[in-house]
């Protein structure tokens, strides 16, 4: 039998983690993410205490994260979890909804600075086509990012989360990474 060796989005058996100036960036392979869909007439679910966030907010209650997604659909995040998928954990706690696995197709990059929010409202201006300033803590959007689409989730003023297809996980680091980099240029 083959002996197999897991590996992170980004190819390698340990998280990727780097650091540029006051910017962190560290690959999140212990993030595991599940997507619920209310069916028709479901209630939403009560899931271990976490209220589902309205549209562009997060929601966190210690264990589990939610945003919004679309009409009647949320992404969890449960940290920790990346090996072991939560999606069966979610379903008895969601009657009347759709919960399905979606871990092994997204990666997740988290920012941290060490510098307070302005690093990661310069660092947002450089990544993505809206309002820096505007997002603030508990904010989560979808939007375009170079020639992809990620979720961004300003998950405090010193922190972020990029959240992108596992198959553009090279790309996506890359583009965050080159920005980070080019940030000590930028006058705050």
């Amino acid at each position: 039998m083959t002996d197999l060796t897991p590996m992170t989005a980004l190819g390698l058996q340990t998280a990727r983690v780097q650091t540029h100036g006051a910017l962190t960036l560290t690959e999140a392979p212990d993030l595991a993410l599940a997507l619920i869909s209310l069916r028709n007439n479901a209630v939403q679910p009560d899931l271990k205490g976490l209220a589902l966030p309205p549209v562009g907010r997060l929601s966190e209650n210690g264990e589990l994260a939610a945003f919004w997604m679309g009409p009647d659909q949320w992404m969890i995040e449960a940290r920790g979890l990346g090996d072991t998928g939560v999606a069966h954990t979610l379903k008895d706690a969601a009657p009347g909804c759709s919960v399905t696995e979606q871990t092994d197709g997204f990666v997740a990059i988290e920012v941290q600075s060490n510098a307070g929010g302005a690093r990661i409202r310069a660092l947002m201006g450089s990544l993505v086509n809206f309002d820096a300033i505007t997002f603030d803590a508990g904010s989560a959007a979808r939007t375009g990012l170079e020639h992809m689409t990620v979720f961004v989730i300003r998950r405090a003023e010193d922190r972020l989360a990029l959240i992108g297809m596992r198959s553009q996980a090279r790309s996506l680091w890359h583009a965050v990474e080159q920005a980070s980099k080019r940030l000590p240029e930028i006058k705050l």
